[in-house]
Order: C-alpha cells, then sequence, then structure tokens
C-alpha cells in the first residue's frame, strides 16, 4: 500500500459515507483535503470494526489489531493496513496529539460493550472521544490565526458534538438495530419514552423527545459558531459548508415534525448544491490569496 494509494483509500471512504461531509471538503485546498480524507479515513475505518456484524469478542480482536498496527506505525514499522499510511503521514506532518487518538480509541472500544447511556454527561463523555476528539484532531490540519491555537479547541471540540448529536438523532432507528440507544436513559423517562417506541411508529412523547435533544445540538452549533473566524480564511467556508449541511439535517428533522423513524432525514440535493456554490467563492479567493507570496519572497 503505497502512501498516494493509502490516501486514495481514504478519500473514497469519505465520499462514500459521509456524502455531507466529503462535500464540505471540496472546498478545502487540495493540499489539505487529503489530509482530512485521511483523518476521516481512519475514524471510518476504525468505527466499520466496531459496527461489523460477529461477537463482541471478535470485533474486539479485529480492534486490538488496528490498534497493534496503529502503534507499530507510528514507531516506524511498515502499515499493513490500507488506511494507515496516510493516516500516521498526517498525524506525524502536523503534530496531532497523541491523547486525542487514545481518546477516540477508548470510545471506540467501548462501543463493543456500552449499548446506553444514563444521562446526558454520560454520553458527553463518549463523545468526548468519539466526537469532539474528531475536531481536536482536524485542527492543526485546518489551522487556525496565528495566536489561536489554544482558543480554538473548545470550538472545535463544540462541533464534533454538534456534528455526532445530529447523527444519533438522525440514525435512532438504525442504532436501534444495533443493539445501541443514544438517547440518554433519564431523558427517555423525564418524557416518558419506551425504548419499544423507538422501534414503532413515532409517538408525541418521542417527537417531543426529539425536539429537546435537537435544542442541545442547535447549543452545540452556537458554542461552535466562534470557532470559526480562528481558522485560516482558506479553511472557513469548508466549515461553514458543514456547519450548514450538518445543521440542514436538524431542519430536516423539525420538518419532519421531529418524527426520526418515518424515514432518514436528509439534505435535498438541490440544497446542498447551493450550500457548496454559495461558500465556493470564498473558497476560491481564499485559496488564491494564501498561494501568493509576500512581495520580496524568494
Amino acid at each position: 500500500m503505497t502512501l498516494t494509494t493509502s490516501y486514495e483509500h481514504c478519500r473514497r471512504l469519505n465520499a462514500r459515507h459521509g456524502r455531507s461531509f466529503y462535500l464540505a471538503t471540496l472546498l478545502l485546498p487540495a493540499w489539505k483535503r487529503r489530509h482530512v480524507h485521511a483523518l476521516y479515513g481512519f475514524a471510518r475505518h476504525v468505527d466499520d470494526i466496531v459496527d461489523a456484524s460477529g461477537d463482541v469478542a471478535g470485533r474486539g480482536e479485529a480492534l486490538d489489531e488496528v490498534t497493534r498496527r496503529l502503534k507499530a506505525s507510528l514507531a516506524g514499522e511498515p502499515a499493513g493496513d490500507p488506511v494507515l499510511p496516510a493516516f500516521v503521514h498526517t498525524v506525524r506532518s502536523f503534530d496531532v496529539e497523541r491523547a486525542d487518538i487514545d481518546a477516540f480509541l477508548r470510545s471506540m472500544r467501548a462501543d463493543l460493550t456500552v449499548t446506553r447511556y444514563g444521562t446526558y454527561d454520560d454520553l458527553l463523555a463518549y463523545m468526548e472521544g468519539s466526537a469532539a476528539a474528531i475536531g481536536l484532531m482536524m485542527l492543526p490540519v485546518l489551522e487556525t490565526v496565528p495566536g489561536a491555537e489554544r482558543i480554538a479547541r473548545e470550538p472545535a471540540r463544540e462541533l464534533g458534538r454538534a456534528f455526532q448529536l445530529t447523527n444519533f438523532l438522525r440514525d435512532v432507528a438504525e442504532d436501534l438495530d444495533r443493539g445501541r440507544v443514544y438517547l440518554p436513559l433519564d431523558d427517555l423517562e423525564r418524557f416518558g419514552v419506551t425504548e419499544a417506541d423507538l422501534a414503532g411508529d413515532c409517538t408525541r412523547r418521542l417527537r417531543e423527545l426529539v425536539a429537546f435533544e435537537a435544542d442541545r445540538a442547535h447549543d452545540h452549533y452556537r458554542r461552535a459558531l466562534e470557532g470559526v473566524e480562528l481558522l485560516v480564511p482558506s479553511s472557513r467556508p469548508c466549515i461553514r459548508a458543514a456547519y450548514e449541511l450538518y445543521g440542514g439535517i436538524l431542519d430536516r428533522i423539525a420538518a419532519a415534525g421531529h418524527d426520526v423513524l418515518a424515514g432518514r432525514a436528509r439534505v435535498p440535493r438541490l440544497r446542498r448544491a447551493g450550500i457548496f456554490a454559495r461558500h465556493l467563492l470564498a473558497a476560491s479567493a481564499a485559496g488564491r490569496t494564501e498561494r501568493r507570496l509576500p512581495s520580496g519572497a524568494v
């Protein structure tokens, strides 16, 4: 597996599984885009291992193996895994913090055995690795304006939480098929919703619960928004587009009366194209500006 082939493999994973995010990445300069695909590809690869069919022991062994290969690859040994050459190259190129990678792997391991979360704080602890850590890993690639590296971290974490909570609401039925419930149990009890309600027609109480959780997601989006201006100009159109595309899923859920069981909420193709087009001009202008050498530079 050559480095170029590995990056292309990661790009294809992103294009196949993360259509909204992939569309937003097309607004990045090409040199940044492949590194974002590498980070997404690794996360997708590990998530697919955890979500694969088969017993817990077998999936745990597969996760152990990819973790072992990652450690070996970071130590300079051949990767032996299609996503690892690109991922490790990106980690080294941008000094991605190993603590964020470890946090992600811990949450993926939790998915092997933890299928319910009692409180929203419990869910936030899970999302610290599964979502916030992804935002933090992306940050060095996206680049912040000078002096903003530290203060940009919390908005990046918030955006990861916002995206994942949006996915949890969209995928209630799909997650239940895998035996998982990501809606906090104390919230189910508060709204009088049972797990059986998640497998049938969407009741009024379930709609009220989904609206409540959607408000939480909107709060995360609001807290993340200030981080966009902390990025360099060439990365802002991508993140603004991703923000609107994922937020658009919440809009579709609301338009359906917060019924998340009748069908998977999707942003219409025409709206997706409009969001992309609206940010394309800014992306092109920022990219041209950053490619210019300062006056007198060699």
